[in-house]
C-alpha cells in the first residue's frame, strides 16, 4: 500500500534531524535498560536488614552485626553502608555518622549514574524535534514560493513531513521522563528507608552504651 512507509522512507521524510534523534532514541533505551539491571541487580531491599541488626544493636553485639553484613554480598548498598556503621562506632557517633554520610552518597552516587543524561535528552530531543520541524516548514514554504501550481496537497505534504521530527523528538522526551522519575522514585525510596534505618540503629548503639 501506498501509505505504509518502509523505515527508510520514514527517516528520510523527516530530513537530517532525523538521525541525531535516532540516537536519542537508541541512548534513551540503553540508559533506561542498564539503570533497570544495575538496580535489579544491586539488592535494594532495606527492611531485612533493619530486621537483622537492630536488635543486636541494642544488645550492643557489634562483632555479631559484623559477621553478618560480612556474609552479605557486595551487591547489598545497604549492607555496605551499614558496614560502616558499625566499623566506625568506636570513633564516636560524629565521626561515625559523617563516615556513614559519606559511604551513602558515593552508593546513591552510583545509583543515580546516568540519570542526568536521561533529564538532558529529554530536553534536548523534543528541541531538536521542533528545530527539524521548522526546517521542514522552511523547506515546505520554499516549495510553494517557487511552485507554479499551489495545491492542498502539496502544502500538507510538506507539513506532515515537517511534523515528523516533533512527534519523534517527544516520543523520546516522554520515555526519558518516565525513566527518570521511575528510576529516581526507587533511588529515593532506598536513601530515605537507609537513613532511617541508620538513626534507629545509632540510637540503639548509643542507647546500650558501645558509642560515645
Amino acid at each position: 500500500m501506498e501509505d505504509q512507509w518502509s523505515l527508510m522512507q520514514f527517516l528520510e521524510m523527516g530530513g537530517p534531524f532525523m538521525w541525531p534523534l535516532i540516537v536519542f532514541s537508541v541512548a534513551t533505551l540503553g540508559l533506561i535498560v542498564e539503570r533497570i539491571a544495575y538496580i535489579i541487580f544491586h539488592n535494594l531491599n532495606v527492611g531485612k536488614l533493619k530486621e537483622d541488626l537492630l536488635p543486636m544493636a541494642k544488645q550492643g553485639s557489634v562483632d555479631h552485626a559484623m559477621d553478618y553484613l560480612k556474609k552479605l554480598k557486595g551487591r547489598n548498598p545497604g549492607g555496605l553502608i551499614l558496614s560502616e556503621l558499625f566499623s566506625r562506632w568506636h570513633l564516636g557517633e560524629k565521626r561515625m555518622e559523617r563516615a556513614v554520610e559519606a559511604e551513602a552518597q558515593e552508593i546513591v552516587r552510583r545509583l543515580e549514574n546516568g540519570f542526568n543524561f536521561l533529564t538532558a535528552l529529554a530536553s534536548i530531543a523534543p528541541l531538536t524535534g521542533f528545530l527539524g520541524t521548522v526546517s521542514g516548514m522552511i523547506g515546505a514554504f520554499k516549495s510553494i514560493a517557487t511552485a507554479t501550481e499551489v495545491n492542498a496537497q502539496l502544502v500538507a505534504n510538506g507539513i506532515y513531513e515537517a511534523l515528523i521530527t516533533t512527534v519523534f523528538g517527544l516520543i523520546i522526551a516522554i520515555f526519558a521522563l518516565v525513566g527518570y522519575n521511575l528510576l529516581a522514585h526507587r533511588v529515593d525510596n532506598f536513601t530515605a528507608e537507609i537513613t532511617k534505618t541508620v538513626s534507629d540503629i545509632t540510637a540503639a548503639l548509643t542507647d546500650s552504651g558501645d558509642i560515645e
